[in-house]
């Protein structure tokens, strides 16, 4: 169950990061730089300007602050979801593995002689 819970809270945070980068791609869409024919940089476009794009990559420093929290707040639940569904998983093992060993012994033991039906 725990690592059901954990996966869980991964899918919900993998959707909300992709809405998030949804929602970062609509809104700086429209932030481009533009280089002019000797190469300098422009706000505005014209005849003789292309866009730039190598400069025009938003970085997360340039992030408005609610998106910057967004973000850092579904990749950490991310992560926590991740690690959860690990340990969960592990401790799932680790019971299996002793239940085993308590119905058909260690390995290597004589074997138990248990009736079932």
């Amino acid at each position: 169950m725990r690592a059901l819970s954990g996966a869980i809270i991964t899918a919900a945070a993998l959707i909300g990061l992709g809405l998030t980068a949804h929602g970062i791609g609509t809104r700086y869409e429209h932030f481009i730089i533009w280089k002019s024919a000797s190469g300098e940089d422009t706000s505005s476009p014209s005849l003789k300007t292309e866009p730039d794009f190598e400069k025009s990559q938003i970085r997360i420093r340039d992030l408005d602050n609610p998106m910057k929290l967004c973000l850092t707040l579904l990749v950490l639940s991310a992560l926590i979801g991740l690690a959860i569904t690990f340990v969960g998983l592990m401790f799932h093992h680790h019971r299996r593995y002793h239940e085993h060993l308590r119905t058909y012994g260690p390995a290597g033991a004589a074997p138990s002689h248990h009736v079932t039906t």
